[in-house]
């Protein structure tokens, strides 16, 4: 399964909202040192229910606007 997710880094709250068919995730975190990533990933997972290592970051790594590969 594929999921397009838009990232807005360093924001005061963190949330997680569908709009449409892409999520769009405000994390605390700053882009720097994948740190945005790894939380996008963590927040991805909880949602669904599932351990970090099925979810992967395909494209987008250094974007606001991302493709995540879920795994079964």
């Amino acid at each position: 399964m594929y999921l397009k997710v838009f990232v807005t880094p360093g924001a005061n709250k963190e949330k997680v909202e569908e709009k449409g068919e892409t999520l769009i995730i405000a994390v605390r975190e700053p882009a720097m040192g994948n740190r945005a990533n790894e939380r996008v990933r963590e927040l991805v997972a909880l949602r669904l229910g599932l351990s970090l290592e099925k979810v992967r970051i395909l494209t987008g790594h250094r974007s606001r606007g991302k493709m995540i590969s879920i795994t079964d």
